[in-house]
């Protein structure tokens, strides 16, 4: 099955000023619809074309690199996109009652969630992830998932946060954890919640 571009539910101006415009619009239309072109491209003829890209990321130890990484962006960015919304509200129900349970306070998960991606060398992901039913913070390289069968920290995702320089180098440059600081004035908080109850 062809993979496709999802449509974004929210304006590119609709993060700002915390996430510009400008970076949305090629964060999503050029580089997220790379790694969708170039996953088809990858996969076309193979096993790997039947595959939902969540079983394609559970046996990613099988294909090459061009899968790995393009296969990784698409999936990475596609829940990135739903993470995200206009009106950052806050955790409640379950999931904020695990947060309290692992973290403290919704401020103990950011600062760890932030201290993943500031120190991740290079391009990755910092992770909020249920793994054997408890929350747990990680990092990634490059477009890497915890997902992925050969994950060092292997779960679900319920919240990624991009910290490739093109998620935030225009309107940052290189302060990353000043963008690490803004992205939780955006995070749609309903979205991560309902990917923990799927989770469990």
């Amino acid at each position: 099955m062809a993979h496709t571009l999802p449509e974004l539910k929210y304006a590119f101006d609709a993060l700002e000023p915390h996430i510009d415009a400008k970076t949305m619009e090629i964060h999503h239309g050029k580089h997220h619809n790379a790694y969708v072109t170039k996953l088809n491209e990858a996969i076309a003829g193979t096993d790997a074309e039947n595959l939902s890209i969540e079983d394609l990321m559970a046996n990613i130890s099988k294909y090459g690199a061009g899968v790995r990484n393009n296969g990784g962006g698409h999936y990475n960015h596609t829940l990135f996109w739903e993470i995200l919304g206009p009106s950052g509200n806050e955790p409640s129900g379950k999931l904020n009652d695990a947060i309290n349970n692992t973290f403290g306070t919704l401020n103990g998960l950011k600062d760890k969630v932030n201290a993943a991606g500031a120190t991740r060398f290079g391009s990755g992901w910092a992770w909020l992830i249920v793994k054997d039913g408890n929350l747990e913070v990680c990092s990634t390289p490059n477009q890497d998932n915890p997902l992925m069968d050969d994950a060092e920290v292997k779960g679900t995702p319920i919240l990624g946060i991009d910290v490739w320089e093109h998620a935030y180098y225009l309107h940052y440059q290189n302060r990353r954890p000043d963008y690490l600081g803004a992205i939780w004035n955006v995070i749609n908080w309903d979205a991560v919640a309902a990917r923990y109850e799927a989770a469990l």
